[in-house]
């Protein structure tokens, strides 16, 4: 599938939003409740700090790599092209997210060596399933929102989104972690649906494939979602507000444990690990856009 040369940046917010509009969600956050209820809390509520690891931080590299890869010429869209993105792109990361710096010691520059080769790597991975040269992405890490139920404004960015000349959508998600495992798969999946929702409710198109590639393993993964799917994953995502308002008039966080606990941050301050939660906020002001992050996690940051 090939596209229009158009790359669009929306503004971080919509320009008018229906004074209905009392919440707002984001794919990353309503994944986080629906994994664990406490985890939402400790990130949407709480807002506890936590410590990028050299995995999320690797994933956000190669993301800005390959968003960067497309301002090149398409002739200019190389293996070698990419990896010359890598370093600078580093440069700029740590420019713009100083706390990034901590991952290595200063003056280990083996560590950092082998961490921006860890990244070229999984730019290999990306060059064996797909030709950059034969596509131009009609948007890039692109915020897309739309209102659901009334109340409710869904966004999220999207890693690249391909229109065709017909005008069928495919929404492409790049992931460097393994290849497909159950837990991260449905995960991965829930996000593109939430992602395929808003094109469909703000566009009017469904989009024709939901495309997850794993760069670790050089795989694809294509899903073709249909509009009654999409149908029922929006009741599913308004029972999920619905559920995060009533846990959070209750103060009612309990954990979820799973296998996902073992990349969690918090084990220190949940209860199903012997710690006790912080204290319950004392609420804010209601924000109608508030969600958990003005930007929903960087890229790479859910691997």
């Amino acid at each position: 599938m090939t596209a229009e040369p158009v790359t669009t940046q929306q503004p971080a917010a919509p320009a008018e939003v229906p004074p209905t509009v009392r919440a707002s969600l984001s794919p990353s956050r309503a994944a986080d409740f629906k994994t664990c209820p406490l985890l939402y809390r400790f990130r949407s509520i709480d807002r506890l700090p936590e410590r990028p690891t050299v995995e999320q931080a690797r994933g956000t590299l190669v993301h800005a790599v390959l968003e960067r890869l497309f301002d090149l010429p398409a002739g200019g869209r190389t293996p070698d092209a990419a990896g010359d993105l890598v370093a600078p792109q580093w440069d700029r990361l740590v420019t713009e997210q100083p706390e990034l710096a901590g991952l290595f010691a200063e003056g280990d520059e083996p560590a950092l060596a082998e961490f921006l080769r860890s990244a070229a790597a999984l730019l290999e991975g990306y060059f064996a399933v797909e030709d950059p040269r034969r596509l131009e992405p009609a948007e890039r890490e692109s915020l897309i929102s739309a209102v659901v139920d009334d109340e409710l404004l869904i966004r999220g960015y999207l890693d690249r989104l391909d229109v065709a000349p017909d005008g069928a959508l495919r929404v492409v998600d790049y992931k460097t972690g393994g290849a497909p495992r159950e837990a991260f798969e449905a995960r991965a999946l829930f996000q593109l649906k939430f992602y395929a929702l808003v094109l469909w409710r703000t566009r009017g198109v469904v989009p024709r494939v939901l495309r997850l590639l794993y760069l670790k393993d050089a795989e694809v993964c294509d899903y073709a979602p249909d509009a009654d799917e999409l149908l029922r994953f929006e009741r599913t995502v308004v029972a999920l507000w619905r559920a995060i308002e009533q846990a959070t008039a209750q103060r009612d966080f309990r954990p979820r444990p799973s296998r996902l606990c073992d990349w969690c941050s918090h084990q220190a301050r949940c209860p199903s690990f012997g710690g006790t939660p912080p204290p319950f906020p004392v609420p804010e002001p209601a924000d109608p856009l508030r969600d958990a992050r003005s930007r929903p996690a960087p890229p790479g940051a859910d691997e």
